[in-house]
């Protein structure tokens, strides 16, 4: 069995896949989303492929080994994004071929269902705000059951406030507490905005409502300025989804600087990688919420790594991860649970008309492009 063929598709919004053919027949499907990048992880793609067509599929690690050190510059999000979107489509084929889910050729699985998380927030305090939030908490409750709520901070953030805006974001933090009761737990995701100062004075105010954690709440680039945040707070911290292979998590583990990671399976160096890298953090008793906020494909394949590795304690899901009209079937979320997948491979049917098209639609995807502070300085997203 050879790969002879790979294509590559832009079917929605934030979402890329990546198509291998075998001579014989087997298709494997892999997602290369890059955020802000829609064209440079294609690139990649297509120069990885020279090497691929020819080649056996099953060598999986033999290939996740030839892509990263085969060239002098190793790493970066463009290749590693390329490198796990094909890495994912390989042992979508694997599964196939040998007839089963990835996970029983990662060791099989170590839990019968996979416990997931929801985005959900209170963007504003007017009645349409509370409204909306309603709204989107309730039909949440009704579709998935879910027990688990992520949110973002929201907006611009300076290195300090002033009391009415911090006092804004606790206050809306507290209500969403207050809605849900204690038995929910709530998560809070400061997208690297903040400054450990700020990060800090911040967490101790939501203290009271006892976060499940709270996710990058400084850039992910200085280590110790993460662990200065999580040594003074008194709740776990997150951090991990702009993290690159094993080799940048080894100083939050060796530091112990966030309680949780959060790797994903679509940058970190696909279903091989996301598997290393959570056994490292087992030894440090480390846990791992995969990162997840683009398509179902990249979805998809974290579940399997989910349903084996010990130290797992939640999957990020949004709405489009669960199907996005590219698959026959969506993913089913009851009780804030998906049960594991059964069919081979990455366990999903694609619907090939929808998956094989380019919509050819560009909109910002992280808010980069054009996001200033109001003195024209560049801010971050």
């Amino acid at each position: 069995m050879k790969i002879s063929k790979i294509e590559q598709f832009f079917p929605r919004s934030r979402i890329r896949l990546v198509k291998i053919t075998t001579d014989n027949g087997l298709v494997g499907w892999g997602e290369t989303t890059l955020e802000g990048k829609p064209k440079s992880t294609v690139a990649a793609v297509e120069e990885l492929s020279d090497y691929l067509i020819g080649k056996d599929p099953l060598r999986i690690e033999h290939h996740w080994q030839h892509i990263y050190r085969s060239a002098f510059f190793r790493g970066g999000n463009v290749l590693m994004t390329a490198l796990s979107g094909i890495d994912q489509a390989l042992w979508d084929i694997a599964g196939k071929y040998y007839e089963v889910p990835v996970y029983q050729l990662l060791g099989g699985p170590v839990r019968d269902r996979i416990r997931v998380y929801a985005h959900w927030g209170i963007s504003s305090m007017t009645d349409e705000g509370k409204a909306s939030a309603k709204d989107r908490l309730e039909w949440l409750q009704k579709t998935g059951g879910y027990t688990v709520f992520k949110s973002g901070l929201g907006g611009k953030w300076r290195a300090h406030e002033p009391p009415l805006v911090i006092d804004g974001f606790v206050e809306r933090a507290y209500l969403m507490r207050e809605w849900v009761g204690p038995d929910v737990e709530l998560a809070f995701d400061f997208h690297g905005k903040l400054t450990p100062a700020l990060a800090i004075e911040i967490c101790h105010e939501l203290k009271g409502m006892r976060p499940m954690f709270v996710e990058e709440p400084v850039p992910q680039e200085n280590v110790e300025a993460l662990k200065l945040v999580s040594d003074h707070v008194t709740f776990p911290i997150a951090t991990g989804e702009r993290l690159l292979t094993r080799w940048e998590f080894r100083e939050i583990f060796e530091k112990q600087a966030v309680a949780y990671i959060q790797p994903d399976t679509s940058h970190v160096g696909g279903v091989t990688e996301l598997k290393k890298v959570a056994n490292m953090g087992e030894v440090y008793y480390i846990h791992i919420m995969p990162h997840c906020a683009i398509g179902p494909v990249a979805f998809s394949a974290s579940l399997h790594v989910d349903a084996v590795v010990p130290n797992f304690l939640i999957q990020e899901q949004v709405d489009s991860g669960l199907g996005a009209g590219l698959f026959k079937e969506n993913w089913r979320v009851t009780d804030s649970h998906i049960d594991l997948p059964t069919k081979p491979g990455l366990g999903f049917e694609i619907d090939e008309a929808e998956a094989e098209q380019n919509c050819g639609i560009y909109q910002e995807e992280l808010g980069g492009e054009f996001y200033y502070d109001s003195d024209g300085s560049v801010a971050d997203w």
